[in-house]
C-alpha cells in the first residue's frame, strides 16, 4: 500500500504525510527531505547549486539515507544525521534549484523506488511522488493552499522555534518558489492523474489528517474488494 501527497511548498505536506502514515501503521518517506541533504552537502563543500555537473556528481556519490527506527525517520547523510539543519534558511534557498538538476533527480528516482520495494507500506511525500516515481500508487493527494496561508504558517513556525521570520520575506519566497517549480523543465510541479485534490487553506492539521485517512481506509476497501472478487 503505497499513499502519495504531492503539492507546492508550505501545503503542510511533511506533517500530514507523517501523521497519516502513524495512523495506518506503515512507514513514512519525507522525499523533500533527501534532496535538502543533497543540497547541504553540497553547500558545505562550496558547490553553488547552479554548478549542475558538480552537484550531479555528489549526487551519485553521497551516501543519503534514512532511520526507520525513529520517528519520524531522521535522515542520514554520509551517516549523520542532519534532520535539524536541513530546515535552516540556506538549504531551503538551494534546495529548490537543486532539485531541478535533471540528473539528480534521477538519481532520487531511483532511490526512491528503492525505498517504495524494501517499505511497501508507505507515504511519501514530495512534488513529484504521484505524477513519477509512484504512478501506481493506491491513492494520490495533491495538497494545495494560498500563497498567503502558507507564508503564515511558515512565519508562526520559524518564530516558535525561536528563530527570525519576515511575514513579507517567505510570501515572496513561496511564490518565487512556486513559479520556478511550476515551470522547471526537469519533472515540473503538476497535479498527478487521477489524485484527490484537497485544499488545506481553511483546515486544520486534524481535520486534513482525518479526512486523507477516510479516503485511503475507503480506497484500501475497495482494493480489496476487487482482489477479492477477482
Amino acid at each position: 500500500m503505497i499513499v502519495t501527497l504531492d503539492g507546492p511548498a508550505g501545503t503542510g505536506k511533511s506533517t500530514v504525510a507523517r501523521l497519516l502514515a502513524r495512523r495506518l501503521g506503515v512507514d513514512f518517506l519525507d522525499t523533500g527531505a533527501m534532496y535538502r541533504g543533497l543540497s547541504l552537502a553540497c553547500l558545505e563543500k562550496g558547490i553553488a547549486p547552479s554548478d549542475t555537473q558538480r552537484v550531479a556528481a555528489v549526487a551519485e556519490a553521497i551516501s543519503i539515507t534514512f532511520d526507520w527506527s525513529q520517528d519520524p525517520p531522521a535522515l542520514l547523510v554520509a551517516g549523520r544525521d542532519v534532520s535539524q539543519r536541513i530546515r535552516d534558511k540556506d538549504v531551503t534557498a538551494s534546495v529548490s534549484e537543486i532539485a531541478a538538476n535533471a540528473a539528480v533527480r534521477r538519481v532520487m528516482v531511483d532511490w526512491q523506488r528503492q525505498i517504495g520495494q524494501s517499505h511497501p507500506r508507505l507515504v511519501t511525500e514530495g512534488r513529484d511522488q504521484g505524477s513519477v516515481v509512484f504512478p501506481d500508487a493506491l491513492v494520490k493527494f495533491y495538497l494545495v493552499a494560498s500563497a498567503q496561508v502558507r507564508a503564515q504558517r511558515r512565519t508562526k513556525q520559524l518564530l516558535e522555534a525561536g528563530k527570525p521570520a519576515s511575514y513579507d520575506e517567505i510570501l515572496r519566497e513561496i511564490q518565487a518558489r512556486d513559479e520556478r517549480d511550476e515551470t522547471r523543465a526537469e519533472s515540473p510541479l503538476v497535479r498527478p492523474a487521477g489524485s484527490v485534490l484537497v485544499d488545506t487553506s481553511d483546515m486544520t492539521l486534524d481535520q486534513v489528517v482525518d479526512h486523507l485517512h477516510q479516503l485511503v481506509l475507503q480506497a484500501a476497501d475497495g482494493d480489496k474488494g476487487m482482489s477479492s472478487h477477482a
